[in-house]
């Protein structure tokens, strides 16, 4: 974006947010009502009142010919009450009670008595529960039932695994989102906050993590949902906001996790909130206030939240060869802060004004988890995530018109790695054995993502008849700035002699060694590299979207809903290829009530997504323009690998390079000015370039088909079927790679596996394993490539291409029963699932030469039954006991190669890729299918104990949460990265090795006075 356009847009913005005179975000929502005689007909011209006391809202409208009113436009703010008016024709029924969600009609149902009945139904309810509007598959919790949950440091994210569809991920970085939506990526999610973007675009996580003090109810949108909804071809997670009312209320809260010892012991690493391992020493304190309230009664009311939490976590620095052996303390701190403010200005027109501002920071302090860990703190990093986001809106509802639009800005950096000390080289040391014994200096490279967008909705519905039309008009415009690569401080591999590391250890610097001190040893260099390109660079995204769509009141029980959505992802224009501009995806969703107490859904359309900013973003940064480079683009093209006319220049750019020029002593090593000439030369193992015919947005095909069935007043049963075909996902292709290879299985015999273990190291085992035709060297498979490696050329050259699929098919059975005056609730549902793909990831690649047929089966986070249940009880007054239960059938299992076999793990020889370290997709065992075994079942229960006294004109609230009640070893389905959980295990059936567990037992305390 240019400054003149920065310019006037901020000022727009300004201007916006000045004319709404303390607005609040208020993204539209909506209550259709039903009104029916006892028997279901419907009862066309009944005044229906519809009220907001906490706002001051009242309105009457009145049931058309169908039994139908309609009320578009609302705030989501306060809690209406739906009625019929009294007449001589009906009787007066209880008012319904409903909160609304962002962007969603509410149903609600009234049954009416005709006046004079000889036998008066009191108290009769309306129905709520039921989606008689379209065929949306969505779960919701409220704020009732999550601050009843036992929700570990209040992290709603992680609450959403009590809803169906959801479930606890495999991720493949450790920061990487927490749940997996039909067991697809974590980053195929689509987050809102009041139905505006919150995603972090450059991988596709959340960009402001909502807390619990700021979540009125949190949706996942599973399948079907409106054509409102899209940039993703998977499920949406939805935050719908707290905000004020006439009546002041808030609370202040603390809360902490003591760790040790009141939580159980466990020999594996455990994962904090940012999901990266920490140990038993492990504690977490959180404190927060809210308030909400009146500004002016009934026009204008505010709502404020913030939250601290600070984790602590000791690791140990293990360097006995360095004379240091010592603790180091770590200490993430989350910032959390959030307003909205809200004003009626006019009996139809609602403004609105959100703010949200979070600063996270995770401290690496050096040192690690047990024994053996030899970074020093110089070498430790902070990992900043600080997000901003401002949102203006106005909402107008009127008989015939309803309008709301947004305008919303948003920053978003996230600095992977920010050096605890001042710029430098990194140095590790290793000892006359060769084995590391310390790290100092810097964290040894760099990651510096910056991301600003502005967004825009615009949304008018006009009634017409039986009809209701909607138009919708959404646009993202994102920059992003990376400054990425290695060190260009130069990153030293050393070899100390005996004397030099008797010389550091009797000098005392203890934990505060450095760089320096080891540098100016002048020690002998066993490798030295250099960053060539420290600058940043990037490019903008901007993702344009329209629709239009038709809620069709065929009759008083059958509701047709048709809409067109078209959307664009300027990034697909990246490359040799044009923009992807067909993404015309039509939806339709038929709603039917055979009665009052129940519906028949069915959706069926087409869902677009995007592109993550990452995928152009590494084609940049592990890209060259060196003329050896071009030379071997040449000759792919030459061979039609890459296609004729095809412009290589729009493929290339002078991205990040790391180079190694050989020195003896630290003494003799160029500086890094002087080396920046190798630029040219220097050869790569792998190189990405930008894609020769451009990039598809990812889409897929949804059916869904379920049954919804009130009972009573708090029972709602329903059975949900879906399907989801998904195409165009993202992987990877090396255009250079090597012939196919498939090890001889019948040389894969006891006798020879024994002789291959027997051999004295690694290196006999590959020589033997080749000559029985197990094993390829990389010298043959690079003999088979397209073209040879040559100076300033790569082994392999690699591009993100968009042909991946994804099945997913699930049945969903929910029983849910509400409180009301009962002394208990629950939620139970059961999901059977299964989810077939050939890539899980961006960073996925075939194991054996793009053959991605071999690839098709379980996804990484496929799950074939999953049961949650949960329930509360509240046996005396003010004191509420929530069970969690969570079982899952295990996790799938990539079976891969054991070097004590085969002396290597890349059997094909065809080298390592730049994604294996995030992904783990190496070479499988010879034989197996990827993904082939599967992890036992997990299962866990979670307690929660509330206990509220009165006092101060509200309650204060005691709080006890156990985690695990059981202390289960769950071997799977719990949030983890990939490249330390147990779904890599050795073929070949060697034994079973479990490298991480899910949490054991844990407690978690808290207090709040709530008012």
């Amino acid at each position: 974006m240019t400054l003149f356009a920065r310019l006037s847009a901020g000022a727009a913005a300004s201007a916006l947010a000045i004319g709404f005179a303390l607005p609040a975000s208020a993204q539209q929502a909506g209550i259709q009502i039903a009104v029916v005689a006892d028997d279901g007909r419907a009862l066309p011209d009944v005044e229906v009142l519809v009220e907001n006391p906490g706002i001051g809202f009242r309105r009457i409208v009145r049931s058309d010919a169908q039994g139908l009113a309609r009320v578009e436009g609302l705030t989501t703010a306060g809690e209406y009450r739906v009625s019929a008016q009294a007449s001589d024709r009906f009787e007066p029924g209880e008012p319904a009670r409903l909160s609304l969600r962002a962007n969603f009609s509410s149903s609600v149902t009234l049954r009416l008595v005709p006046a004079g009945t000889a036998i008066v139904v009191t108290g009769r309810r309306g129905i709520t529960a039921l989606n008689s509007v379209n065929a949306e598959v969505s779960a919701s919790l409220g704020r009732e039932e999550l601050v009843a949950l036992p929700i570990e440091g209040r992290d709603v994210l992680g609450a959403l695994i009590r809803l169906p569809g959801v479930v606890p991920s495999t991720g493949f970085f450790p920061e990487a989102p927490s749940i997996s939506i039909n067991g697809s990526n974590g980053l195929d999610t689509h987050y809102l906050i009041d139905g505006l973007d919150n995603n972090e675009n450059f991988l596709g996580g959340i960009k402001f993590p909502v807390p619990l003090g700021f979540t009125r109810e949190v949706t996942v949108l599973a399948n079907s949902y409106s054509a409102a909804y899209g940039r993703t071809a998977n499920g949406i997670v939805n935050y719908t906001t707290p905000s004020g009312t006439n009546d002041y209320h808030g609370e202040v809260y603390a809360l902490v996790r003591p760790g040790r010892p009141f939580d159980a012991r466990s020999p594996f690493p455990r994962r904090d909130l940012s999901g990266n391992p920490v140990g038993e020493s492990f504690e977490r304190y959180q404190a927060g206030a809210s308030l909400g309230g009146p500004i002016v009664r009934d026009r204008t009311f505010f709502y404020a939240n913030f939250e601290y939490t600070r984790d602590r976590n000791v690791q140990i620095v293990d360097a006995p060869a360095l004379g240091t052996v010592a603790n180091v303390t770590g200490n993430n701190q989350f910032y959390l802060g959030s307003l909205r403010l809200d004003h009626r200005l006019t009996a139809d027109w609602t403004l609105g004004l959100r703010a949200n501002v979070g600063r996270v920071t995770i401290d690496r302090p050096g040192g690690g988890l047990g024994g053996g860990n030899v970074t020093f703190p110089s070498a430790g990093s902070d990992q900043d995530r600080f997000s901003t986001l401002v949102a203006a809106t106005a909402s107008y509802s009127g008989d015939v018109w309803s309008y709301d639009g947004a305008l919303q800005f948003s920053r978003f950096r996230w600095n992977y790695g920010k050096p605890k000390g001042p710029a430098g080289p990194q140095v590790t040391i290793r000892d006359p054995s060769g084995l590391t014994v310390g790290v100092v200096g810097h964290p040894g490279f760099v990651f510096d993502d910056v991301e600003e967008s502005w967004q825009t909705t615009h949304r008018v519905q006009r009634r017409l008849g039986n009809h209701r039309l909607r138009f919708g008009a959404d646009l993202i415009h994102s920059d992003f700035s990376l400054l990425g690569g290695g060190n260009p401080d130069g990153n030293y591999i050393v070899d100390l002699t005996a004397s030099q590391l008797s010389q550091l250890a009797a000098g005392g610097r203890g934990l505060a060694l450095s760089a320096d001190d080891v540098l100016a040893l002048d020690p002998a260099v066993a490798n030295y590299s250099v960053e060539l390109r420290p600058q940043s660079f990037g490019t903008g995204q901007t993702q344009i979207a329209f629709y239009v769509e038709d809620e069709w009141q065929l009759s008083p029980r059958l509701t047709a809903t048709f809409g067109v959505r078209w959307d664009y992802d300027s990034l697909t224009a990246k490359g040799g290829g044009g923009g992807d501009y067909d993404n015309v995806a039509p939806r339709l969703a038929l709603n039917y009530r055979p009665d009052v107490r129940s519906t028949l859904r069915f959706g069926a359309g087409i869902f677009t997504g995007k592109l993550s900013y990452a995928v152009i973003s590494d084609a940049l940064q592990r890209n060259t323009t060196s003329a050896g480079f071009l030379t071997q683009l040449g000759s792919l093209q030459a061979q039609g690998i890459i296609p004729a006319g095809t412009d290589v220049s729009a493929l290339t750019f002078a991205g990040n390079l790391g180079v190694s020029p050989p020195c003896a002593t630290v003494s003799t090593c160029p500086t890094p000015a002087e080396v920046q000439a190798l630029r040219e030369t220097a050869t790569l193992g792998e190189a990405r370039i930008l894609g020769p015919t451009g990039y598809r947005s990812p889409w897929s095909l949804q059916l869904s088909g379920g049954y919804q069935y009130q009972a009573n007043d708090t029972l709602t049963l329903s059975a949900d079927l879906v399907y989801s075909r998904t195409h165009n996902l993202v992987r990877l292709r090396d255009l250079n790679a090597p012939a196919p290879f498939t090890p001889n299985l019948a040389n894969l015999t006891d006798a020879n596996i024994a002789l291959l273990r027997a051999q004295p190291d690694n290196a006999a085992r590959f020589a033997l394993a080749e000559a029985l035709g197990l094993v390829r060297s990389q010298a043959a498979a690079d003999a088979t490539r397209p073209v040879a490696l040559v100076a300033g050329g790569a082994r392999q050259i690699t591009v993100s291409e968009t042909a991946g699929e994804s099945e997913y098919r699930a049945l969903i059975l929910q029983l849910a029963k509400a409180r009301s005056s009962d002394a208990y609730a629950f939620r139970l549902s059961y999901t059977l699932s299964k989810l077939s793909n050939d890539t899980d990831d961006i960073n996925f690649r075939a194991s054996n030469s793009n053959d991605f047929s071999a690839e098709w089966g379980p996804s990484a986070n496929d799950r074939r039954h999953v049961i949650s249940a949960v329930g509360y009880l509240y046996p005396l007054k003010g004191l509420t006991l929530s069970v969690a239960g969570l079982f899952q059938s295990g996790q799938p299992v990539n079976l891969v190669p054991d070097a004590r076999i085969f002396g290597t793990q890349d059997l094909n020889g065809d080298g390592a890729s730049f994604g294996e370290n995030f992904v783990g997709n190496s070479d499988r065992y010879p034989g197996a299918a990827r993904n082939s075994a599967r992890l036992p079942w997990s299962a866990t229960v979670d307690v929660g104990l509330r206990y509220a006294i009165p006092a101060f004109d509200g309650r204060i609230e005691l709080s006890a949460d156990v985690f695990n009640l059981f202390n289960a070893n769950n071997e799977s389905g719990f949030a983890n990265a990939a490249t330390t959980s147990n779904q890599v295990q050795f073929g070949g059936g060697a034994p079973f090795v479990q490298r991480n567990a899910g949490p054991p037992r844990q407690f978690q305390f808290g207090a709040a006075w709530k008012f």
